[in-house]
């Protein structure tokens, strides 16, 4: 019983030491409220309102028709037209456009007459990720007015490939970002409050107070621990409730899951910023831990670029970092309601990446407080 009772009184001295200042409750809440807001909208690999220049030297019904579509496109609001090869690829040198498409003389004539028309499209390499993606937009209205074509004639493609998205199908990027977004927030919720905690504890000089005090070394890890994880829930809670009522984000999954993990992803991140605390001597230290470590952490992630993306070695490399595993937990959770046994599969590597990281952050505390 006493055990409890000095971990709860190190407890709420943390919480208050958290929440007795007004700016420190605007620096826990502000940040979440700004990155709900500005996310979804900024951190975003859809392309709309792009450039687009045509080079049309047909006369023909088909052209015109496409030329038409392009325009009346939502991702295609800009539409510059040019009147030689040079002023197409000025265009695209002086970022006018980012695409541009040139249409031969004979266009029109060759699909009246059943052969190929070729169309040559240049695009901006400085801007390859969004002017790849335009272009898939581009490929799809061309593919939808050639099969127009056929059907008006009479006629079937040979062959049609029909696309349906599972878990997204209007492939509204928010119902990407947003899950992912409660993975982030826990990660800085967590990870900067415990790595700043024992820092501000030997700035102060009461760090050799609490070690002389009846609390031990695993003691102390708990009570610093505690409050930020109840930050992080908190957090993520928030981030959670904007994606489902803000965003109307689909929430498939069980709750209980997914705070399941949140408590294990937590547990993880804690002993990463217990074990960056207890090396620093100030939280200009820590702080600077704490930011090496989630900068690399978040790139091998999967949350910019998927980790089947990266090479064997790397992916390899990306198993004993947390927000890999948990940001998988999120997704998998949120969009795909998982069974439990595929969460169970999820939540071990987690389980074991937390014994690690809490064991050598309990030999650096004794050793500290040796």
């Amino acid at each position: 019983m006493n055990f409890l009772l000095r971990i709860r009184a190190l407890v709420i001295k943390e919480l208050q030491s958290l929440f007795g200042d007004p700016s420190s409750r605007a620096l826990l809440v502000m940040p979440v409220v700004l990155q709900t807001l500005l996310f979804p909208w900024a951190a975003t690999l859809e392309v709309e309102n792009a450039s687009m220049a045509i080079y049309n030297r047909d006369t023909g019904a088909a052209s015109t028709e496409l030329v038409q579509r392009f325009t009346r496109s939502a991702a295609f609001t800009d539409i510059v037209p040019v009147h030689s090869q040079g002023e197409m690829e000025n265009a695209i040198e002086t970022r006018k456009a980012m695409l541009a498409v040139s249409f031969p003389e004979d266009f029109s004539r060759k699909l009246a007459a059943g052969e190929t028309a070729p169309v040559q499209v240049l695009m901006d390499g400085r801007r390859s990720n969004g002017a790849q993606i335009a272009f898939s937009y581009l490929q799809g209205m061309v593919e939808g007015y050639m099969k127009d074509r056929a059907e008006l004639a009479g006629r079937h493609l040979p062959s049609e490939v029909v696309t349906r998205y599972w878990f997204n199908p209007n492939l509204d990027f928010k119902h990407f970002i947003l899950p992912n977004l409660v993975a982030i927030i826990t990660t800085i919720g967590a990870l900067i409050l415990t790595a700043l905690s024992v820092a501000r504890e030997r700035e102060q000089g009461t760090f050799d107070q609490l070690m002389v005090s009846p609390l031990n070394p695993e003691m102390v890890m708990i009570g610093k621990a505690v409050p930020a994880m109840i930050v992080a829930f908190f957090q993520a809670t928030l981030i959670l409730c904007a994606a489902v009522f803000l965003y109307h984000v689909p929430f498939r999954g069980s709750l209980l899951l997914l705070y399941l993990g949140m408590f294990f992803y937590s547990l993880s991140l804690v002993g990463v910023g217990l074990l960056i605390s207890s090396l620093c001597s100030t939280q200009q230290q820590a702080f600077l831990g704490a930011f090496t470590f989630m900068m690399p952490a978040m790139m091998l992630s999967g949350f910019t670029s998927p980790v089947e993306n990266m090479p064997h070695w790397l992916q390899v490399a990306t198993w004993p970092n947390p927000v890999r595993h948990f940001i998988e937990i999120v997704k998998e959770v949120f969009l795909k309601d998982a069974s439990p046994e595929r969460f169970l599969h999820l939540i071990v590597p987690l389980m074991v990446i937390g014994f690690f990281t809490l064991s050598a952050a309990a030999v650096m505390f004794h050793r500290k407080s040796a």
